[in-house]
């Protein structure tokens, strides 16, 4: 049985009889998108995990895009009427986008065991443990057979818009050079799945031998990493042109370790 956003309004902290709950069917996992307080924030979704596993993605509060202003929001690409429920209740609807996108993508929004939401986006919650991640959303029961915990949170990240699922890499440069320099490193994957744009793996001063390491969303699954383009910039002409390079660059991928 699968929650898509449930209901906050009259809901909220009632005994389980009355709200959906994980006693309600042999496997209960729940999709949170709108779970802010409803006073003063509108949230129409719980907060609380009431599932077998519940998955808060981009933390289960704001979902990317839905900050868009009213006239774009409205004047939507799925056409006005579609718009306009969007811009009224936007973070809720996100949980049936998220759910019929999973439908086509059987290896995407992995959801990482986590305790906050902050702590994912730092990397403290990466990557998959032993028995893996959960799949949010058609392929959630998969996991059926690995829950060891009583309530499972799960948090990942998604895009703006369709198509909504991210992989989850992590990227450890180390820079080789004779100086430091101000500026800033980008870094792009190449595999055997496809190819992703450049993400920003650091900025600011730039210390040759020193490592660097940010967790990466990316559009696609890149599949087997074939090449990594590596590409540094300092944003202003420096007459001794100081030359800046990757020693070494290390890619984790969250699935699989």
């Amino acid at each position: 049985l699968s929650g898509l956003d449930p209901a906050q309004p009259y809901f909220q902290g009632t005994p389980i009889e009355v709200r959906l709950d994980k006693s309600d069917a042999d496997f209960v996992d729940i999709i949170h998108t709108d779970s802010a307080p409803t006073i003063p924030n509108l949230g129409f979704g719980i907060s609380p995990a009431i599932g077998h596993i519940d998955f808060y993605p981009n933390g289960g509060k704001q979902m990317p895009g839905c900050g868009k202003n009213p006239v774009s929001q409205i004047v939507d690409l799925d056409g006005i009427w579609e718009g306009t429920r969007d811009f009224v209740a936007c973070n809720h609807l996100r949980s049936y986008k998220y759910y019929s996108d999973s439908i086509i993508y059987p290896d995407g929004f992995l959801g990482y065991p986590c305790a906050s939401y902050e702590l994912f986006q730092s990397g403290n919650c990466f990557p998959c443990p032993e028995e893996g991640c959960p799949n949010m959303g058609h392929y959630a029961d998969k996991f059926k057979d690995n829950i060891k915990k009583n309530f499972l949170k799960l948090y990942l990240n998604t895009g703006e818009a369709r198509d909504f699922p991210l992989w989850r890499y992590k990227v450890t440069v180390t820079l080789s050079g004779r100086s430091k320099v101000r500026g800033y490193v980008n870094v792009a994957l190449y595999g055997s799945g496809g190819n992703t744009k450049q993400f920003q793996i650091t900025k600011g001063t730039l210390k040759p031998d020193n490592t660097y390491t940010a967790y990466i969303d990316a559009e696609v699954n890149v599949g087997k990493v074939t090449k990594v383009k590596f590409l540094w910039n300092n944003n202003w002409i420096n007459p001794t042109f100081p030359k800046l390079g990757a020693a070494t660059i290390t890619v984790q991928a969250g699935q699989n370790r």
